[in-house]
């Protein structure tokens, strides 16, 4: 049930709640996030709203980071939604858009450089 692939789902308790949102977020990959996305698991108690990378490109010289965005998104608005969201948690969500962010421009230097321009980004204006 906590993979997020049936069609039917019983409601999570609170504490179910932040074990999947943190296992979607933390421990999940990049690529299988965005299935699960697609399937829009427990819909109803979890916000899979996004706005791509807000203000910023979604896809700057072609480098693809809006998937590391709908992550970020998802972090920030279930950490709100469950009252979590506190300093110390924003900066373990930013830590891993920037790991996402990362793991997508694999390698690359000039995707790599927009990636730390994104995290500097939400570390600045974030929240």
């Amino acid at each position: 049930m906590l993979a997020g692939t049936l069609t039917a789902q019983a409601a999570l308790d609170p504490n179910q709640l932040r074990s999947v949102t943190d296992q979607y977020l933390f421990s999940t990959s990049l690529n299988s996030f965005q299935t699960i996305r697609s399937q829009r698991p427990y819909g109803d108690q979890l916000d899979w709203s996004s706005d791509g990378c807000s203000n910023s490109p979604d896809n700057p010289f072609g480098f693809n980071l809006v998937k590391a965005c709908y992550r970020h998104d998802f972090g920030y608005r279930n950490y709100k939604r469950q009252g979590r969201f506190t300093e110390s948690n924003r900066l373990r969500i930013d830590n891993n858009f920037k790991s996402d962010m990362y793991t997508v421009c694999n390698g690359n230097w000039a995707c790599n450089r927009f990636a730390d321009v994104y995290y500097a980004a939400v570390r600045q204006f974030g929240g």
